[in-house]
């Protein structure tokens, strides 16, 4: 962890869409147009886009927030949110021993602070401590690099759907499948 100048980042869950207040809701929507204008893969593939775009997704995430089945986490630093995550577990029994990893994104002046791992470090603590959750999955952008970041946190590359995102006419990314199993 690499939090020399502020400290370790304020981690804070929510799991209730009454908890989110205008404020929350246009961080999030703000952290996620940087991210994504900075070229994140986080959900929004084509930049530049807006706050107009953005807001009607963030609002649908909120609206799925349910506890013990959708969960965000928040990282703060200096009382500025750095980073989010969130975590959805399957309402039905077949799949309901799991949950996937969705949008983690830290905001693009507090990268390489170690605030992506802290959120997911807390995380998979909630989904085992707290959810009883026996696996995580997500499913990651190739040709970021995530795979290595997600390969030490303890993930493991499950598969992969070759080619399956195109972000240009010259640019076709596999679809990379992780998985964590929370020990």
């Amino acid at each position: 962890m690499t939090y020399a100048r502020t400290g370790p980042p304020a981690l804070a869950r929510v799991s209730d869409p009454e908890q989110v207040g205008a404020r929350l809701r246009g961080e999030l929507v703000d952290c996620w147009v940087a991210v994504t204008n900075a070229g994140g893969a986080a959900g929004f593939p084509f930049p530049p886009v807006s706050a107009d775009e953005v807001g009607p997704v963030a609002d649908g995430i909120i609206g799925g927030l349910a506890p013990g089945r959708g969960h965000l986490v928040t990282a703060r630093v200096g009382g500025e949110l750095a980073g989010w995550v969130l975590l959805r577990r399957d309402p039905y029994r077949l799949v309901g021993h799991w949950g996937t990893v969705h949008h983690l994104q830290t905001r693009p002046a507090h990268r390489g602070r170690g605030i992506g791992t802290a959120l997911m470090t807390e995380l998979r603590r909630l989904a085992r401590d707290e959810l009883g959750l026996e696996q995580l999955r997500l499913a990651a952008r190739g040709g970021e690099g995530l795979e290595s970041f997600y390969g030490r946190l303890g993930w493991r590359e499950a598969g992969r759907w070759p080619a399956a995102l195109r972000l240009a006419p010259d640019d076709t990314r596999d679809e990379v499948l992780m998985l964590l199993a929370p020990p």
